[in-house]
């Protein structure tokens, strides 16, 4: 099997809702878009394999920011992955800096779980596991402005919102608690134990509240994206729909089932890659 196909292998096998954004991708393009996702995806899995001692967990991302470091010396990397970002990093300048953001982000996640964080903390967070792979894919989805990054910013903390709000249930089965202080602070909601958080009468209004600070973002990215080449926002203007159509659901839930994962049907979604990939000009 080809490296190529080893990847998008990797890729259909992840499940991923941004799957139809990079299948809309001509073939250059979609290929390190897959390379991106795949890297990605790796170094998720690597700080979510809790049955692993940290230590190990550790050892492998430093083996990745060390096969980065190859890549950019011009260097034969060790990891099968990283050598499909060869081409991609070469043909569309991806920066090695969005590339370890995406590897602090995951460590944070690793070192005991996030729990009620302070929004600054919150927002460093979105930024290094959404925004920084936002301005790695805005560079391959066409012709890179450096408006494109302020799209990342955007619809990076946007769309990371929502998967907090739609996996605030999953996560809280974990031990872990996205919501920021300030939020349940304002409404008294005390404690760190996410199960009792979730059970609090008043948390549907830190939920409200964080769904239409995500509501903001996304109205930003729309305004931006405007500014920008459509047939290079494809994509972007792909998952941007997805995920508000998430969270529209999520909201007209009121929040009343917070173990109930919400999704889009396969029609949806089939949708919304006819739309955004051939009708929409």
């Amino acid at each position: 099997m080809s490296l190529e196909a080893r990847i998008e292998a990797k890729v259909k096998q992840a499940g991923t809702s941004f799957y139809w954004g990079m299948r809309m991708l001509e073939p250059q393009r979609r290929n390190a878009m897959y390379a991106v996702y795949a890297y990605c995806r790796d170094v998720d899995d690597i700080a979510d394999e809790e049955s692993l001692p940290i230590a190990t967990r550790q050892q492998q991302l430093q083996d990745w920011r060390d096969d980065l470091a190859r890549l950019y010396a011009g260097q034969q990397p060790t990891n099968w992955v990283a050598q499909a970002l060869v081409g991609p990093i070469r043909d569309y300048d991806l920066q090695l800096s969005d590339f370890i953001a995406v590897i602090d982000g995951c460590a944070m996640d690793m070192h005991g779980p996030v729990v009620r964080p302070d929004f600054a903390t919150f927002d460093l967070y979105c930024e290094r596991v959404a925004c920084a792979v936002g301005r790695l894919s805005v560079r391959v989805f066409g012709p890179w402005q450096p408006l494109a990054d302020d799209v990342s910013a955007a619809l990076g903390r946007a769309l990371q919102y929502t998967n907090i709000l739609r996996d605030v249930g999953e996560d809280a089965c974990l031990g872990r608690l996205y919501l920021p202080d300030e939020l349940l602070t304002s409404y008294g909601i005390a404690g760190t134990n996410p199960a009792q958080v979730l059970a609090h009468p008043l948390l549907p209004l830190v939920l409200r509240d964080l769904a239409l600070l995500a509501r903001r973002h996304f109205v930003t990215a729309a305004a931006l994206m405007d500014q920008l080449p459509a047939d290079s926002m494809r994509p972007a203007a792909l998952m941007r729909a997805s995920y508000l159509a998430v969270l529209d659901k999520l909201e007209a839930g009121n929040w009343r089932n917070l173990h109930t994962r919400i999704s889009l049907s396969r029609l949806q979604k089939l949708w919304y890659a006819i739309y955004y990939g051939f009708l929409r000009r």
